[in-house]
């Protein structure tokens, strides 16, 4: 009997999902628990498996477009099964797009499964200002696939400098892939910085600038959905401290020598610093529950990691108990899953206390907005050396600023301040760490 296949739940927090990519294509056969599709959920990529027998008669939505949970992507079905009925009520089931939304091509020269006839593509037009053959339409939108664009994005690859193979010149996953492998043979350029276009025509005139609409993923439509929620209601208040991080720099130093694969960096000695810190002041390391305050036995950390789709706090779990030997392999295995979205939910839900960390972007101090319901985020900035006073001597030392974000129902600033004295001590004398 052939079924529906709807919008699974992937997550705690998910509401829509994304199709990244269908893993079988029309006509397969597929066998209960086979992975069928890929989904962008709002902070992985996460397999959808089959929970039925039969082929694979009808995909519903394409890769790159998105369904709210429950809504049908797909039939499964026997071969010369009637899925009409499916058809009718999937076809009622599903959100009416807007008459304005940019009609979807598909990825491939097939066409789109869910309409009864191919319709011609749009006529291309070079809107390139650099020798690049990019595709676009005539009213200046680039012609370019969801998938494609994410790969582009990963892999650092200007698709502007690209002509799309798919209809109507669009740029597709294949493209992509061939821009890939040429990168990879060409040497690598001796610096970051990109020489300034220039125009080969003096006095040329521009039109409007060609652009592209890409869909947003659904980590970046959580992000802006937590962070409305975050800075309105939570009442935040901000404290900042400077340390001394000499010594954390030494030990660093230190470490590494000994063990030299073990990678040890000042993020990791934070980590572990602001773990034990928390554990000293149990009501930092707490948070709002509407008619509750909820106090957490162990310091599970959450690290912020920038990743193409926006910025994800990997967790780690009861940190204060964790060596420094033990935390930098954990940090790293957990960055590079976020980066490839691969994270289950509970690596990145649930943290009670949150690091952001942009010193190595040169950022000497900022503010940070609270991850609900947490009830602090520490903001760290670039570790520098500078002339400060010490015993009546100005004297040049790496120093550090810290502020710290505070949800002012749980925390009050006094006891914020007391836990960043704390933190300060710790990192200013880290062989704190190694006794008891």
């Amino acid at each position: 009997m052939a079924t529906q296949v709807v919008m699974p739940k992937l997550s705690p927090t998910m509401e829509e999902g994304q199709l990244a990519r269908w893993l079988k294509k029309e006509g397969d056969k597929v066998s209960m628990g086979e992975p069928l599709a890929e989904i962008d959920t709002d902070k992985a990529t996460m397999e959808m498996q089959a929970l039925s027998n039969g082929v694979l008669r009808k995909i519903l939505i394409h890769e790159g477009d998105s369904a709210p949970l429950g809504q049908p992507i797909a039939i499964i079905g026997e071969p010369d099964e009637d899925i009409s009925e499916l058809l009718k009520t999937a076809g009622e089931a599903k959100p009416a797009k807007a008459e304005t939304a940019p009609e979807k091509l598909p990825e491939s020269n097939a066409a789109p499964a869910v309409e009864e006839k191919a319709k011609e593509p749009e006529p291309a037009a070079n809107v390139s200002g650099n020798g690049g053959g990019v595709s676009a339409r005539p009213d200046g939108r680039v012609l370019l696939s969801p998938i494609a664009a994410r790969m582009a994005a990963e892999a650092g690859i200007d698709f502007k400098a690209l002509q799309g193979s798919g209809p109507g010149g669009r740029i597709i996953k294949k493209d992509i892939e061939t821009a890939i492998s040429s990168k990879r043979e060409r040497p690598a350029a001796t610096t970051g910085l990109r020489p300034l276009p220039r125009s080969s025509e003096k006095g040329a005139v521009y039109g409007p600038s060609a652009y592209r609409d890409e869909p947003t993923s659904e980590m970046r439509r959580t992000i802006a959905r937590r962070l409305v929620t975050s800075i309105g209601p939570v009442p935040h208040f901000f404290l900042t401290i400077e340390v001394d991080m000499e010594r954390a720099a030494e030990m660093r130093r230190s470490i590494n020598e000994l063990y030299p694969d073990l990678k040890l960096s000042i993020n990791d000695i934070i980590i572990k610093v602001a773990a034990v810190a928390l554990l000293q002041h149990p009501q930092v390391n707490a948070s709002f529950q509407d008619k509750t305050i909820r106090y957490y036995e162990h310091a599970d950390i959450g690290v912020a990691v920038a990743t193409e789709n926006g910025l994800i706090t990997p967790i780690i779990r009861a940190a204060e108990l964790k060596s420094l030997l033990d935390i930098p392999g954990e940090v790293r295995e957990l960055a590079e899953r976020a980066r490839a979205r691969k994270l289950k939910p509970e690596e990145y839900t649930g943290a009670t206390f949150s690091i952001s960390n942009l010193g190595m972007f040169g950022i000497e101090e900022f503010t940070a907005v609270i991850n609900p319901p947490e009830g602090a985020i520490l903001a760290i900035g670039a570790m520098a050396a500078k002339p400060v006073v010490r015993d009546g001597e100005i004297k040049v030392r790496q120093t550090m600023r810290v502020t710290m974000s505070c949800d002012h129902r749980v925390i009050d600033g006094a006891t914020g301040a007391k836990f960043l004295q704390t933190f300060k001590q710790i990192m200013e004398n880290p062989l704190y760490l190694f006794i008891g």
